[in-house]
């Protein structure tokens, strides 16, 4: 049987301005969906694990598009529970060069931000699962979703179940303090850590030093102790940063670190791609996937973070939140060929 893996958090209704065109040009969008956990789902789907993924979502035409939508991908949808008004929505405008991507939420009173523990059997959820993965994003949609988080990574602790968390600290959603101080205490149940550039010090308070993400400045040694510092506070198996040299938002550098205690001891940075970016949304959950899948499927942590960064390298030239390239395809450039030729 393949493996089993557990994604929760919400999905929204993506609506894009076409092409690059700005907000204040549309005469329509482009419609799809995404969100963090969605997004892994899809990816572990994929890649041919038996992926789950548990959200909230209206009974009307807008909420079983959703899930018609994770469906197609292979994700299974029969943990999610149906119910409540809405679902959330983000616009996104694509950026260009110098000018950044834009991103507008409009998500208050999601159907999922109003989903009751006692709506979800985290022990029936989890039976037979081997791996249990949640963001940052979930716990900030408020009270409910972080009383049902906290019953979820509570079960999976007690059924022995690897527990991942990308850090994904959003600006738009709650305050540093805020993010802390939820944050901190579900460490805990946390055993791989994925954070980008910035996530640890929003989320956890900790900061690497020498790096200047806005100018395009990454410090290894910065990120290698700075992953150590984690892992040590919070007893991680293991700890993960991508990092994500923004040149423009054209063209962006691409590598990620880990730190554990196998392969990457000391911390292992990853070869780095020069990503000329199509569509960089979902990224980061592209790795959260690669990275579950290489840790589940791989020999050698090594092996499986430079497939998580072959894998995300990949997604971000394709349109959309979800990473639709295959085990081959990401293993074929991790293995060193990334010319781009035409495959005939």
């Amino acid at each position: 049987m393949s493996n089993k893996v557990v994604t929760f958090g919400e999905i929204m209704l993506r609506l894009s301005s076409p092409g690059f065109t700005r907000f204040v040009q549309s005469q329509s969008f482009d419609v799809t969906y995404g969100g963090g956990e969605a997004n892994v789902a899809v990816s572990l789907a994929n890649y041919g694990l038996e992926s789950y993924f548990v959200t909230k979502l209206p009974k009307h035409e807008i909420g079983q598009s959703a899930v018609n939508h994770v469906r197609r991908f292979g994700v299974k949808d029969d943990f999610i529970v149906r119910g409540g008004d809405r679902v959330g929505i983000y616009f996104l405008e694509a950026g260009a060069s110098q000018r950044a991507s834009k991103v507008i939420y409009d998500r208050a009173n999601s159907a999922v931000s109003q989903l009751k523990k006692d709506e979800l059997d985290w022990d029936k959820i989890l039976d037979g699962a081997e791996w249990f993965h949640w963001t940052g994003i979930t716990p900030a949609l408020g009270k409910s979703a972080q009383e049902c988080l906290t019953e979820a990574c509570k079960s999976a602790k007690k059924k022995n179940i690897t527990v991942s968390c990308d850090l994904n600290f959003r600006k738009k959603m709650w305050t540093e303090k805020e993010a802390q101080a939820v944050m901190n205490p579900l460490m805990e149940y946390v055993d791989v850590c994925i954070a980008n550039e910035e996530d640890a010090e929003k989320s956890l308070g900790m900061h690497a030093a020498e790096t200047n993400v806005e100018n395009a400045e990454l410090s290894e040694e910065g990120y290698s102790e700075l992953a150590k510092q984690l892992k040590n506070k919070y007893g991680f198996k293991a700890v993960a940063i991508t990092l994500r040299e923004s040149f423009s938002a054209s063209r962006n550098g691409w590598s990620a670190l880990m730190y554990d205690d196998k392969d990457c001891n000391p911390p292992y940075r990853s070869k780095k791609y020069d990503v000329q970016l199509i569509d960089r949304v979902g990224g980061g959950d592209s790795f959260a996937s690669g990275l579950i899948y290489g840790l589940l499927k791989k020999s050698s942590t090594k092996d499986a973070l430079e497939f998580a960064v072959a894998a995300s390298c990949l997604k971000q030239t394709i349109p959309g939140d979800f990473n639709l390239v295959s085990v081959e395809e990401a293993e074929k450039l991790a293995g060193g060929s990334g010319s781009g030729r035409v495959e005939r």
